[in-house]
Parts: C-alpha cells; structure tokens; sequence
C-alpha cells in the first residue's frame, strides 16, 4: 500500500486507529479455546467488528511465535484474511528486527513476501546497512523505532550524544539512507512533549503511536503537537480493544472501544482540517 492510498483511506473514515493484535491465549475468552485455532478465531471477529473504525492492524509477532508453528500458521491466516477481505487495511508486522545484510533482506522477505504485510517494525541500532534490505522493497514501508513509549527508552534514547540525544541523531541520519521516502517512526504516546521536536526533523513523514489506552498516552497531547497536514499519524491500542470483554461479546465490546476512540479522531480532524 502506498501513502497517498493510505492517507486516502484516513480521511475516507475520518480515523487514524490502528488496532493490535496481541493475542494472548489468557486472556481470550474462554469459549474459543474449545476450536481448532483460538487465535485466528479472535482475531477474525475482532477485525470483523472494528474494520469499519480503524485504517490499519498490528499483530505483535511475539504474540505468535510464542505458541510454535500453530502460533506463526495463525499469523498467516490473520494476514491472508485481513488481505482477502478488507485489502483497504493497513497491515504492520511489529517484529522489531534488524541485522545486516542478507539476514536483514531474508527478514524483509519474510514479511513482504511470504506474509505480505504492508509494513514491518525495525530496529535501527545496527545502522542503515541493517535497514536499507527492508527499504528496498516498493510500496513497503520499514517503521523505524525512533523513542518508544517503555521506561527503559531513558536509558539510551534520550541520552545526548554530541549535544543531540541520540533519538533526534536516529530521525537525522536515516533521512540520509537509500529509500528513505519509505521510512516511517514509531513515537510512544507516553512521550508526547517531544512530538513537537520530532516534527521539526520530520514534517510529513509518518508515526505509529503506541501507547494510547492502556498505557496511559494522551490522544489530544499527541495530536496538539504530532499531527501533519497529511495526519502523519497512526495511533495503536491493543489491549485496550481486544480485552475490553472475555465474554462472548468480546467483540462487541472491542467495536464501542474503538467506536470511542475513532470519534474522538474525528472531533480532532474536524477541529483541525
């Protein structure tokens, strides 16, 4: 999927929602274990009852490598029905990877290919000849981590290097890197007051947002200062969607969370396009 169709997409349903897909076999309802692939089964009916609010997915692929190959052939499923079904969807592996060379391209593969997901998570640690396989690929994007909504990203992200901490080094040097157009950022919510600094660096280009529900994050403080005039913005929930009920409404329940959130997208755009 290319920006322009997904910003296209954006302003079609008025939302900005990207939803997880962290499934975790505790914490779905019970009910489902009973079938042959609980995972699957979840995520179907959570994508059918929330497709209509939101503009991408993003299953956690720890979430699937941790039950073996039943977890991965899940994974696949969940794909392959998201592409089949709603091809409109916005599809981000969050996986995290990073290596150099081959390994990184065999990665890429992975993803682009074989799965066909839109877009994967990256680590930048290693450098650009760690990224660049990633960014190779047309209508792909690599999403960056740049500063990441968990405690730990004080350790090393916000450090100065230089006089510049190491995050802003991060978004300077990969607009440098080969492909670059293709690159987008992951921001934590929790980290809203660098927002605007970061769209100082990067004006259009855009940046997946964890941290909103669950984890505490603001919608309107990152809105006030990370919105672009493309959005520029994919706002993630996982657990605060998906676990709203381990009944058999669970996906009702997961439809009036998001419900909520697109709603509050909408007042925003409204306010502000």
């Amino acid at each position: 999927m290319t920006t322009s169709q997904l910003i296209a997409e954006i302003n079609r349903k008025k939302s900005f929602l990207c939803i997880g897909l962290d499934v975790d076999l505790d914490k779905i309802p019970t009910h489902l274990m009973n079938l042959e692939d609980p995972i699957f089964e979840f995520n179907k009916a959570i994508i059918d009852a929330t497709h209509q609010l939101c503009v991408a997915y993003k299953p956690n692929i720890a979430f699937y490598e941790a039950y073996g190959l039943k977890g991965w052939k899940s994974l696949e499923k969940t794909i392959e029905y998201l592409n089949n079904n709603y091809p409109e969807i916005y599809t981000i592996a969050d996986a995290k990877r990073g290596d150099i060379g081959n390994t990184s391209s065999m990665y890429a593969k992975a993803f682009f290919e074989d799965l066909a997901f839109d877009s994967v998570t990256v680590a930048p640690y290693m450098g650009k000849d760690s990224v660049e396989p990633f960014l190779a690929f047309k209508n792909k994007h690599t999403i960056l981590l740049a500063l990441t909504s968990n405690k730990g990203a004080f350790d090393f992200q916000t450090q100065t290097s230089e006089g510049i901490p190491i995050y802003q080094k991060v978004l300077e040097t990969s607009k440098t890197w080969k492909n670059s157009e293709n690159l987008m950022y992951v921001v934590g919510a929790t980290k809203a007051e660098y927002f605007a600094e970061i769209r100082n660096i990067l004006p259009d280009a855009f940046l997946l947002v964890p941290g909103v529900g669950a984890q505490g994050g603001s919608l309107q403080e990152v809105c006030k200062y990370g919105l672009s005039k493309n959005v520029g913005l994919l706002v993630n929930s996982s657990r605060g969607i998906i676990y709203a009920s381990r009944e058999k409404d669970f996906a009702t329940a997961a439809a009036f969370k998001a419900t909520a959130l697109q709603q509050e997208m909408e007042r925003i755009l409204k306010r502000l396009f």
